[in-house]
């Protein structure tokens, strides 16, 4: 056998080593980007635990001396946080639900009739709304939801999926086109509807996507504070970072009880990207390659 034959002990020794090196350059970067999450992470958590008098010191790195789990308590009472936290969640499964529902059918008619002009007119219009902010439309949108009586938490969360559908339907569009078009075919000549195909055959091997999508759209309408701060009428049902916004007035001294609000604020997007990181990260790797 010829030494230097890719099937060669050498070779295979010299492609394990490269393969082995370490790339120090991108090790780094990938360092310091985490550095940018723990850091601020391990503020909060210190700050949540620090007494008023300590958490106004100055130095946000020290550690809790003495623990001080009243600050959650304290966060509790003042941002009614049962009921804010209901609130913003049943905004957010709104929003997911809607934009799960709509994104995936909107994208499959598009996927499977790009040849047709309106389909392609359409991807379009949805791709120039996505650089169209909220703030931009702020005050029909508030107008609109009010004539319609849909300035309550069941408008923000249908304009919530509204905004997230030009996103959503881009992801799934990608998606759809690495899903063979011989399984529907193969469907059709058995019988099957269009809408038996896409909710028997299609919407099941969009499993991967779905939870791309759902998580995003999710973190997009817990997160979000303008849209609920404007389209609410109804102070008592405000979501949750609209509520917070009181330690930045009256309570902005009690940094200690802000930072443990924010904290028991942060646990559900944490919580459900834990559950789902293996599907999105799927999502997103299988959506960028064409098969």
């Amino acid at each position: 056998m010829n030494p230097a034959s890719p099937a060669s002990p050498a070779s295979r020794a010299g492609r394990a080593g490269r393969v082995n090196r370490t790339n120090w350059p991108l090790t780094i970067v990938l360092g310091l980007a985490t550095l940018t999450v723990l850091v601020p992470l391990y503020v909060t958590l210190s700050m949540a635990f620090k007494t008023s008098t300590q958490s106004a010191d100055g130095n946000a790195f020290s550690l809790p001396e003495p623990f001080n789990p009243a600050s959650f308590a304290e966060a509790w009472e003042l941002t009614r946080f049962p009921v804010s936290f209901a609130v913003s969640l049943a905004v957010a499964a709104l929003a997911v639900v809607l934009t799960l529902l709509l994104s995936s059918l909107a994208a499959y008619a598009i996927a499977r009739n790009w040849s047709h002009r309106f389909f392609r007119w359409s991807m379009i219009y949805l791709l120039v709304a996505l650089f169209l902010p909220f703030p931009v439309v702020a005050l029909p949108q508030i107008q609109l939801t009010a004539l319609t009586s849909l300035d309550n938490p069941i408008g923000v969360g249908i304009l919530h999926a509204m905004f997230q559908l030009s996103f959503s339907v881009l992801l799934y569009t990608a998606y759809l086109r690495s899903i063979p078009i011989e399984l529907e075919e193969s469907a059709r000549i058995d019988g099957a509807s269009t809408g038996q195909i896409f909710w028997r055959i299609i919407l099941p091997l969009l499993g991967p996507m779905n939870a791309t999508v759902g998580i995003f759209a999710f973190l997009a309408s817990w997160n979000d504070f303008m849209m609920p701060s404007l389209i609410m009428s109804d102070p008592a049902l405000q979501t949750l970072p609209v509520v917070q916004n009181i330690f930045q007035s009256q309570f902005g001294t009690n940094y200690n009880v802000a930072f443990a609000s924010y904290l028991m604020a942060m646990a559900p997007t944490i919580i459900a990207y834990l559950f789902a990181q293996r599907w999105v990260i799927s999502g997103v790797t299988q959506g960028a390659v064409k098969h």
